[in-house]
């Protein structure tokens, strides 16, 4: 919801409303789009896109629309972790995709939710609603599994104590069963999903970890529920995450921090 009516908001914090409303599937928006997705007035959602067109932040096309301007972009390619993340990982996921021609997903936690920073996929693989960028839930997606079993406490106990959201029949939403599912992945390192974000789809997903045993990221394939027997994806998927965990500079000396 917009929360740019606000009194005394700042001139950043309305300049990042500006931004935010720029995500996956929305990346060209009108000046009316903007207006509705920031709730700010059109004459300030006009002098602050045309700020951000000044600064190179935002680009404007020749119908008058804005998108994400190159400046921006190369900003984000200095995030310390999702640039040298997704550059260390993709050599391996492109062989995991090879192996298995399935969607491969690489993410990492942003907040309460789960963000995609690479996908590979197959023309013939199951459609999903994802892609790079977009953000899955912790309690019922392959990644956000393992990233929520090694996640603070707090976070789990806020994630667990909410009306958690059923997606599918299939999506676990007792907390008992959630936190019995966590436990064993921080055991094992693995999270095995079956239709739980949407019919039809399966997922494997494994824990990336930093130098310091940190869980940095999941990493998993997506998969058509029958098409691949989990079993046999499963050693693939733990090797390629244990590869880009040693690329990363985690050895097992440093174990695992959670």
């Amino acid at each position: 919801m917009p929360r740019s009516g606000q009194p005394g908001r700042s001139v950043g914090s309305r300049l990042f409303d500006v931004l935010f409303a720029f995500r996956p599937g929305r990346t060209r928006l009108t000046l009316a789009d903007l207006t509705r997705e920031t709730g700010l007035p059109h004459a300030t959602v006009r002098r602050l896109a045309l700020e951000l067109v000044g600064a190179g932040a935002l680009q404007r096309t020749p119908d008058g629309a804005f998108t994400v301007g190159i400046r921006l972009w190369q900003l984000g390619t200095l995030a310390p972790l999702s640039v040298p993340l997704r550059t260390v990982a993709l050599p391996y996921m492109d062989d995991l995709h090879a192996a298995l021609r399935q969607h491969v997903q690489l993410a990492v936690l942003e907040g309460t939710e789960a963000v995609l920073v690479e996908r590979l996929s197959a023309g013939n693989a199951v459609d999903v609603v994802s892609k790079p960028g977009g953000k899955l839930p912790l309690h019922c997606s392959g990644v956000g599994k393992v990233l929520l079993a090694h996640a603070d406490p707090g976070l789990v106990a806020r994630i667990v104590a909410q009306c958690l959201h059923a997606y599918t029949e299939r999506t676990v939403t007792d907390p008992v069963r959630l936190r019995a599912h966590l436990a064993e992945c921080r055991e094992s390192g693995v999270a095995v999903v079956r239709q739980e974000t949407m019919p039809g789809a399966d997922s494997v997903a494994t824990r990336v970890l930093n130098a310091d045993g940190e869980v940095v990221a999941a990493l998993s394939v997506v998969v058509g529920t029958g098409s691949v027997d989990l079993r046999t994806a499963r050693p693939a998927v733990v090797a390629s995450g244990l590869a880009v965990s040693r690329s990363l500079g985690w050895r097992p000396s440093a174990g695992i921090k959670w």
